[in-house]
């Protein structure tokens, strides 16, 4: 009886230490109920740390060296477009030297954050370096970045003679800005931000707005709105001397002198004629910014004729099919579109992103980039 009573009692005791084990207590319930959740650690960045992580992934382009206390093993990444091994491929090749302009932008709730400067590229006399504009989204987890992707905006050169002067590139235009403008730290008081999905949402209706632009749809720019590509002025453009107002009632191509709304409600972009793989991938609530990843097609033929709101009939923009990949920030506040800044580039008609499925890199859709 007492032996009966003792292999009772030892199988009891086994039981309650495989379910202890398999629960691994309150600590492990806690960790795993964050994972399913989708929650990051305690140890998740702040925004000075995550603008932290564009200043090491800097520091690692420019010394060459992907380090693995930096980089997941598997971290992926792109420029323009274009999946390559990290570290001896790209910009990251090339890189001689640091630039001026740092426009950060932290996304505490994903884990992400974006970015536009600018770099020194390698050139034929060493030691001088071309100026080239950048704009990158990081993804961090678990202390390290897991996916890295950017776009380069590099000089026009002539490969037959590169010692031609050459315009002024994306970079040089982009540094004389000195930094970004101040509406841009502007902190938006907590009782007036929006969620993130009305952030997008707000900023996705210049995509709706700009795409076979009717001049007939709801565009919600501050009365100030500026924007800026490439380090230019796009709107608001001062008339030079003599110089008459274009009239959108009259013109047959939009103007830059126009002011952000005027140039919507213009109807004359009607040849940008799909925005598309629209993807929001960082979201700083607290400064109103929104970072998207996108690209304007220009598909020509037909869609260079058209009608302007008051029933012209016109014909304007490229002849030709091709793209503008961009990266394009906004700042938002009190429900409209204060501010914009691109940066881009041409590439081929209907190139992806390198993190869109097909059928994604040709949809109109909103894409929230949490993952």
């Amino acid at each position: 009886m007492r032996t009966k009573l003792l292999a009772i009692a030892m199988m009891a005791f086994l039981l309650l230490v495989v379910a202890a084990c398999q629960s691994g207590g309150p600590e492990k319930a806690a960790l795993k109920s964050a994972v399913t959740d989708g929650a990051e650690p305690s140890s998740a960045c702040d925004r000075a740390c995550l603008e932290g992580y564009v200043d090491r992934y800097m520091d690692a382009m420019l010394a060459h060296d992907p380090a693995r206390t930096l980089f997941d093993a598997d971290c992926r990444f792109t420029e323009n477009g274009v999946q390559l091994p990290l570290g001896n491929e790209g910009l990251w090749s090339t890189m001689v030297g640091k630039g001026t302009y740092k426009f950060y932008v932290p996304d505490v709730e994903t884990q992400q954050v974006a970015f536009i400067g600018t770099a020194r590229e390698e050139t034929a006399k060493p030691g001088e370096g071309n100026p080239v504009a950048v704009a990158l989204r990081l993804k961090i987890r678990g202390g390290l970045i897991t996916q890295a992707e950017q776009i380069v905006v590099r000089p026009e050169s002539n490969l037959l003679d590169p010692g031609r002067k050459r315009p002024p590139s994306a970079a040089e235009n982009i540094e004389k800005m000195g930094r970004p403008h101040p509406v841009y730290l502007e902190v938006i008081p907590p009782e007036e931000r929006p969620s993130r999905e009305e952030m997008i949402r707000i900023a996705n209706m210049y995509f709706s707005g700009l795409q076979r632009n009717d001049g007939k749809g709801e565009y919600p720019f501050s009365d100030d709105c500026d924007r800026y590509e490439n380090g230019g002025r796009a709107t608001n453009v001062p008339l030079r001397p003599g110089q008459k107002r274009p009239d959108p009632l009259t013109e047959v191509s939009y103007s830059s002198a126009w002011g952000c709304k005027e140039q919507f409600q213009s109807g004359l972009m009607h040849f940008v004629s799909r925005i598309r793989d629209r993807r929001f991938v960082a979201v700083d609530r607290e400064r109103g910014i929104v970072f998207t990843f996108n690209f304007f097609d220009h598909a020509a033929g037909k869609t260079r004729r058209f009608q302007s709101p008051d029933g012209r009939d016109l014909v304007a923009g490229p002849t030709e099919p091709w793209t503008w990949q961009q990266a394009e920030l906004f700042k938002i506040e009190k429900g409209n579109i204060r501010r914009i800044e691109a940066v881009l580039q041409r590439c081929p008609y209907g190139m992806n992103s390198g993190w869109s499925t097909y059928e994604q890199g040709l949809s109109e859709e909103i894409q929230d980039i949490r993952e």
